[in-house]
């Protein structure tokens, strides 16, 4: 490190946890050293990729649209969702209520001060198990950047450039850290390697070589490194026994940086980290046929027609509904005994329905191409990429015939599972129940009842048709893989993001945010999530332990 710059502050990670620490700490003046294992072009971390959803509660959109929605009615669908039930609890609690605070009174203002935009719709992700006080939103919630997750990152990267312009910041790239410095019960900074430098495009693995090493020390350490998704031996080794047994081969929503590692460096200097069996992966997921990262999948943003049925031909029951239950539909689909299912849907369905999550799909949103949004809308093909998929991807099957789709289906399987007639019976069951205007059929009263909310009607939920109706067609089959994303356990921190023992004092000179801190408290969102709550998770907590250290005195942080 330069000899003219001490750091106040040092915080591993260059996603959007440490850079939103990173800008409340500079704001006052102090100085910030960031480090990453990656290159610089990987800054931003996995909130890049993202499609850029946020959970807000009340918000201008909301309103517009006609949804009432209040911090009361969020913290009931967050508290049946989370269903908080261990002594552990305590702190993640705790996060959550003050983070449904920030998200129904604060949140819309700190990122529209950032100039980060929302589009006019909002989604509804998470529908929910069927009951008032159970999973899910009771309302739609699901607010997408103007610019998807590139749209949420720009402004922090941008006031970290702004920062290191004025000699306040400093980012050194390729320097990974495996240690933690512990003197006297404090942390006094980092230990690690620097790697070899890497120009492969964003996401892509890099090496691992190792030039040299490096010792930094600040009075304070953040670890803002991300969850574990990527590394799918840790995956394995704290998937819950509640969920099956885990699956022998899973797609990657995440690169490979993402591989959990400072958590258990952080583990060994004393944290408590709580709640390592609460994970969210998506049960949607396709293998990309363009892969930038080693088993990269995408997962899709389903709409609520698709018809969907496991390894074996069986029509999944409510409330295991695309859209609805990400947790419970897992759990489902791993009692079957194979980790594989299958949507059977419509050309006018993945027209309206499929949206594919991440910022590289969606390159209307990304762009902030109004033209190419209007044609996602109003176009008489899916969006290009969604097309794409269908056209090149290894999970999609197309066929005018039912008999052809589900011998190709078999096929594709391997496995040789499926029966044309138990099919054909169950879809025509179905399409039965589009004859008259009542039905017994859940998903079929679900679809009619969700259009008569506008944002469904104009871009999100197709209009009630036969599957088996040539008019509608072709018939496509997508075959869905496990995708693993998101770590929702993770470092113990009480609401300054401080990490705490498992006595729950505090390690001095020590924080953690982000998806390593479980989104904040070790785990905030408990056993599921609301969606959107991610990229909102790591605003929260970087800032709060970002202004936490803002706020203490100079001299306070110097005797530390």
């Amino acid at each position: 490190m330069e000899e003219k710059f001490h750091p106040d502050v040092i915080i591993v990670g260059t996603g959007l946890a440490g850079l939103t620490a990173a800008m409340e700490i500079t704001n006052i003046g102090k100085k910030v050293l960031l480090l990453d294992q990656e290159t610089e072009q990987n800054i931003g971390g996995q909130a890049f990729w993202s499609f850029g959803g946020l959970f807000l509660v009340n918000s201008p959109q909301q309103r517009r649209l006609g949804i009432k929605d209040s911090y009361e009615l969020a913290l009931q669908d967050w508290k049946g969702t989370a269903g908080f039930d261990r002594k552990e609890d305590y702190w993640p609690r705790k996060w959550a209520e003050a983070y449904l605070k920030f998200a129904a009174y604060e949140k819309y203002s700190y990122i529209s001060k950032l100039g980060i935009k929302l589009m006019f719709m909002v989604g509804w992700a998470e529908r929910g198990d069927g009951s008032a006080t159970g999973h899910g939103n009771s309302v739609p919630r699901f607010h997408v950047s103007w610019g998807t997750g590139t749209g949420v990152v720009k402004p922090f990267v941008d006031k970290a450039y702004e920062a290191q312009e004025k000699g306040l910041l400093q980012m050194k790239f390729r320097h990974r850290v495996t240690e933690l410095i512990l003197e006297n019960d404090k942390i006094k900074g980092v230990k690690g390697e620097i790697l070899e430098n890497d120009d492969k495009e964003r996401g892509a693995a890099t090496n691992r070589n190792i030039l040299s090493t490096f010792e930094y020390r600040a009075a304070h350490t953040i670890v803002a490194s991300g969850g574990i998704g990527a590394n799918h031996e840790l995956v394995r080794k704290n998937w819950p026994e509640r969920l099956g047994k885990a699956p022998e081969n899973m797609l990657c929503g995440v690169p490979a940086y993402v591989d959990g590692k400072m958590i258990g460096i952080t583990e060994n200097s004393g944290a408590h980290i709580i709640n390592p069996d609460r994970m969210w992966h998506y049960t949607e997921g396709i293998q990309n046929w363009n892969p930038i990262w080693p088993k990269h999948g995408i997962r899709i943003l389903p709409g609520p027609s698709s018809l969907w049925f496991d390894a074996k031909g069986n029509r999944f029951p409510a409330p295991f509904l695309p859209g609805f239950d990400t947790l419970g539909t897992l759990k489902h689909i791993q009692n079957t005994g194979f980790s594989y299912s299958w949507f059977i849907l419509t050309q006018k369905i993945i027209k309206k329905e499929f949206a594919l999550s991440g910022s590289e799909q969606n390159p209307d949103i990304t762009n902030k191409d109004y033209a190419l949004f209007l044609k996602r809308i109003f176009g008489k093909k899916a969006p290009g990429p969604v097309e794409a998929f269908k056209d090149h991807g290894k999970d999609f099957i197309v066929s005018d015939d039912l008999q052809d789709l589900v011998k190709r289906m078999n096929e594709l399987s391997g496995d040789h599972l499926l029966n044309y007639e138990k099919i054909k019976e169950q879809i025509e069951a179905r399409d039965r129940e589009l004859d008259h205007k009542f039905s017994k059929d859940t998903q079929v009263n679900y679809i009619r009842n969700t259009r008569n909310y506008i944002g469904d009607q104009l871009g999100r939920v197709a209009a009630p048709h036969k599957i088996l109706d040539p008019k509608n067609g072709p018939l496509i089959a997508v075959r869905l893989n496990i995708l693993t994303r998101k770590t929702l356990g993770g470092i113990k921190t009480n609401l300054n993001g401080q990490v705490l023992r498992e006595d729950d004092t505090v390690i001095e000179g020590l924080y953690a945010a982000g998806e390593a801190a479980g989104f904040g408290g070790g785990g905030m969102h408990g056993y599921r999530a609301l969606e959107g709550t991610f990229l909102g998770g790591c605003l929260f907590s970087g800032m709060k332990a970002g202004q936490y250290i803002a706020g203490l005195k100079k001299n306070m942080i110097l005797k530390s």
